[in-house]
């Protein structure tokens, strides 16, 4: 197909029993003009045929098989590398988005160029697809000075749904984009801010699910996110407070902002981190531990 107005981009790992409601709330859009790239992990379970199923079917549809296990922020990416449209859309393979939502959201990006992302407002749903919490994002940040846009987001997010939105390429493409360590989302969303608004559609759109096998079940089990992040520990990321305060920094720096702005930010982001010091603290306790474990076990043993 020719390039299209919009890519969408669906990393999936293991959701043979979900994924297909996820690529139907897709195809069913009422704006037709994308493409569909599938990103599938390696996955194990039936994964790989229902994706493979639907591409033969729909020509719309890119599918691309991982020969490991990638991680999932390196599969989420590679969908976008993998994409060529104006404008980008992630989809998660066990939430689902109302027939409107694409084109809506292509309307105001497209009437609005100092709009970087439009997302929808957001109902969570359960396993089965019931609806548990008409849930408020109250991220509609839409004032003109960056440093508002990226203060005001970082002080009121909370579930993280505006990466699922349709993001301008441009300005995705100018971003760190998502990073190993944990809630590297949230950096993705606050360095999307320094580039533009954000507008919330007022219908609820978009439908987040809630399981115990969803990447975001369970965030204070550090083992069973590392192995969402990083399955082979392949890349000994453990600093993730560390990582999440200099990433950042690292954004307001090359950010096309102004001097002043940028002080203020990196007076804002450096507050944050001493408010975060615990965390942080703990952090490096944990390093100490584990380096002191690998000294321990290297050193050879007395003859008895």
């Amino acid at each position: 197909m020719s390039t299209p107005i919009l890519s969408i981009g669906l990393p999936v790992h293991n959701r043979a029993g979900l994924v297909r409601q996820s690529i139907d709330s897709m195809l069913n859009q009422t704006f037709e003009e994308f493409e569909l790239v599938i990103c599938d992990n390696a996955s194990t379970d039936g994964t790989e045929a229902v994706c493979r199923e639907y591409a033969q079917r729909d020509r719309r549809i890119r599918y691309y098989r991982n020969a490991s296990n990638i991680g999932g922020p390196r599969n989420f990416n590679r969908t976008f590398e993998l994409s060529s449209g104006k404008y980008f859309k992630w989809a998660a393979s066990d939430d689902l988005c109302g027939p409107q939502f694409c084109a809506l959201a292509l309307e105001v990006l497209e009437r609005n160029p100092a709009a970087v992302l439009c997302y929808a407002k957001t109902m969570i749903i359960a396993e089965d697809g019931s609806p548990l919490e008409e849930y408020e994002d109250k991220l509609n940040l839409t004032e003109v000075e960056p440093s508002r846009r990226f203060t005001r987001l970082l002080s009121t997010i909370g579930l993280s749904h505006q990466n699922q939105g349709v993001i301008r390429s441009a300005a995705l493409r100018r971003t760190a984009m998502l990073k190993d360590h944990i809630a590297s989302d949230v950096n993705l969303l606050a360095e999307l801010s320094l580039y533009g608004q954000f507008y919330e559609l007022p219908e609820r759109l978009f439908f987040r699910r809630l399981h115990p096998d969803a990447s975001s079940w369970a965030r204070g089990d550090m083992v069973r996110q590392m192995k969402l992040y990083d399955p082979g520990n392949s890349r000994g990321i453990v600093l993730h407070g560390f990582h999440q305060h200099v990433t950042y920094l690292d954004a307001v720096r090359r950010a096309p902002i102004s001097m002043g702005e940028k002080m203020v930010l990196y007076r804002f982001v450096l507050r944050r981190a001493v408010q975060d010091r615990d965390r942080l603290r703990c952090e490096l306790k944990q390093l100490a531990g584990t380096w002191a474990g690998r000294i321990t076990s290297s050193r050879p043993r007395m003859a008895e």
